[in-house]
């Protein structure tokens, strides 16, 4: 829920930031609305993948690796985009990267959570 709110409020930033007049680049309007879709594919994953899902469940791990990663990457490359809008489209990823799965010690049992595939 936090990576959809931080999402839409870089989308709302950015159409303020259009109607008042400042520069704002199709770079800028294409990323935001680019994260919030990816939230809303998350959200509806992670909805899936609650209700016992495996397909949903692992691609759930495998994202909540991979786009921190590519948010942050692709945010560092020069020039692309204001350091406002780097730090706030980094400041997204947050959220992602703290649910990234975690194992459990081999001495714990096995809780089940969202933070793991199957029972």
């Amino acid at each position: 829920m936090a990576y959809g709110a931080l999402s839409t409020a870089v989308l709302v930033t950015v159409a303020v930031l259009a109607l008042t007049g400042r520069t704002v680049t199709s770079f800028m309007w294409g990323r935001s609305a680019g994260v919030l879709a990816s939230a809303v594919v998350f959200y509806w994953l992670t909805v899936l993948a609650a209700r016992g899902a495996r397909w949903a469940c692992l691609r759930v791990r495998i994202l909540s690796v991979i786009m921190p990663l590519v948010i942050i990457a692709v945010d560092m490359a020069p020039g692309i985009c204001p350091t406002w809008f780097a730090m706030v489209q980094a400041t997204c990823a947050l959220p992602l990267a703290s649910r990234i799965p975690r194992r459990p010690a081999r001495d714990q049992p096995p809780r089940r959570s969202l933070h793991r595939c199957g029972p």
